[in-house]
């Protein structure tokens, strides 16, 4: 299938993937209003436009509440929620000057689900959530289409971060950890890193402009949470 992306530009928070396209590195820390801005114009000036956005960057700690910090909690609001926010304020206006966009926010399936041992995940991906609903039935009269993909786990750096947490709050062996996450998922499995990409890459596409406020969830299912599977163990 032909994506129609030949020709198209995009700019990717939290990317590093090799394309063998022309690929314009901007270092930002998105958790400053400033590094936001200088991302999303310089990008733009090295490009020519701005056809897809993909928010991508940013993680937030996993964890009950008595062993979230401020410092947990800020990490969780200010970069995974915030940094979306600060890259949309400057995006935005862009794709309506040149009459249309497209934009693809990667959350989590936290914000739709409960788990108090992800309550930090959970309240910045409810956030990201509202604010990818909001701003779809907004700007779609500019021609500007916004989605949202909601991965369960993913292969990713952050996933022993999330293991080693597991392993903490719940008094199990890393292993033990390790094993309980997938179980919770129908397929058995956490996702792989190109897996989200294809399907972002197809979210991305012109095909596919017109599925406006709506959230992809990645073998959402009817998993318990962790916690609750511990009980039933």
């Amino acid at each position: 299938m032909d994506l129609q992306l030949k020709g198209k530009t995009a700019l990717v928070t939290g990317g590093a993937k090799e394309t063998g396209r022309k690929v314009v590195a901007i270092p930002a820390d998105l958790t400053k209003e400033a590094d936001a801005k200088n991302f999303v114009e310089q990008g733009h000036r090295a490009l020519g436009r701005v056809d897809i956005m993909v928010n991508n960057a940013g993680s937030a700690p996993g964890g009950v509440i008595e062993h979230l910090s401020e410092a947990d909690w800020t990490q969780a609001l200010q970069l995974k929620f915030m940094g979306y926010v600060r890259c949309l304020r400057y995006v935005l206006p862009i794709m309506v000057r040149q009459g249309g966009g497209r934009v693809v926010n990667l959350i989590g399936n936290d914000g739709v689900k409960h788990s108090y041992w992800e309550i930090a995940p959970g309240a910045a991906n409810a956030a990201g959530q509202n604010l990818t609903m909001s701003l779809a039935s907004q700007y779609g009269r500019h021609n500007i289409s916004l989605c949202a993909v909601n991965p369960g786990p993913v292969r990713t750096e952050r996933w022993a971060g999330l293991v080693a947490a597991m392993s903490r709050d719940m008094k199990l062996s890393y292993e033990e950890a390790d094993k309980l996450a997938p179980a919770s998922i129908p397929m058995g499995r956490i996702a792989e890193v190109e897996e989200i990409a294809n399907l972002v890459a197809m979210l991305a596409s012109p095909l596919m402009h017109f599925v406006n406020g709506t959230m992809i969830e990645i073998d959402g299912g009817q998993q318990k949470p962790l916690m609750d599977r511990m009980r039933d163990r």
